[in-house]
């Protein structure tokens, strides 16, 4: 493990293999940097990669501060790019796609973007949560309800079904994962705030966003996160879509299939 410190004084945490040009790895919610499934997708790409795999602040082994604003967390992404030499790839799944993107939005060295299901609303018909979404997480975490606030989260936010969650309670340790960092569920929901009303993305705020950028998508994924990818990569003047079956990341991440596609989106910068 290594660590770096952001520019307002917070330990982030990261773990570094393989060799190449550096590629950024930012988890979505729930996720950390020794969750499986991202261990797994890092190994995979440092074959080709130099690749850093961070713990978001307020997760595993990085700190945190007593209060949140999205641009701290931008700065975190800013602090990874000067430690892994002053430019990067970065790919953000989710959540962190949006961060990602806020970043990108921000002017951040980042040489290409992989931009993996934002979970953005972009169509009034797509269910969408409560309009106080950001203030109800925040609310329950305030109170330590950290179970009611993965509820919450899962079953308006990401629009899982009761049942799942009811399920994770029963699996002891992914329970225990899910709990551990249910705290930074505010987070996610500020990251993600203003962009899941239903609303056409504000394609004027990011003309300046001109980075090769993949837009990933699965075929087998709610309607709604297509129509978020496919939005966003007609809102990015230098995006393209991919959209194939196998790539959702509702369920297990395939990263099989994810990591050969990253690593040919990102060699290509090499030719």
């Amino acid at each position: 493990m290594y660590t770096v410190i952001s520019k307002d004084g917070t330990n982030i945490a990261y773990d570094k293999m393989g060799n190449g040009p550096a590629l950024i790895l930012v988890a979505g919610a729930f996720s950390y940097r020794k969750f499986p499934q991202q261990v797994e997708l890092a190994n995979m790409l440092s074959e080709y990669f130099t690749v850093y795999n961070y713990d978001r602040r307020g997760r595993g082994d990085s700190g945190d501060a007593h209060s949140y604003e999205v641009e701290r967390e931008v700065e975190d992404l800013q602090a990874m790019i000067e430690e892994a030499g002053g430019s990067a790839f970065v790919w953000g799944l989710s959540s962190g796609a949006a961060l990602a993107m806020r970043g990108a939005e921000a002017g951040l060295n980042i040489t290409k973007l992989a931009l993996h299901e934002p979970p953005f609303i972009v169509k009034q018909e797509d269910r969408k949560p409560p309009k106080n979404f950001r203030q109800h997480t925040a609310e329950l975490i305030a109170n330590n309800d950290r179970a009611e606030a993965i509820k919450y989260f899962m079953t308006k936010g990401m629009m899982a079904p009761s049942f799942i969650v009811s399920m994770m309670r029963m699996m002891p340790g992914v329970w225990a994962n899910l709990m551990a960092v249910a705290h930074t569920l505010p987070y996610d929901a500020a990251i993600l705030d203003g962009y899941m009303e239903g609303k056409e993305l504000p394609a004027e705020n990011w003309r300046g966003v001109t980075i090769p950028t993949l837009v990933i998508e699965g075929t087998e994924s709610p309607s709604s996160l297509r129509n978020s990818a496919q939005a966003l990569a007609g809102a990015l003047p230098n995006a393209q879509l991919l959209s194939k079956k196998g790539l959702g990341h509702t369920k297990k991440l395939n990263t099989k299939k994810i990591s050969p596609e990253l690593t040919a989106f990102f060699m290509a910068a090499q030719r």
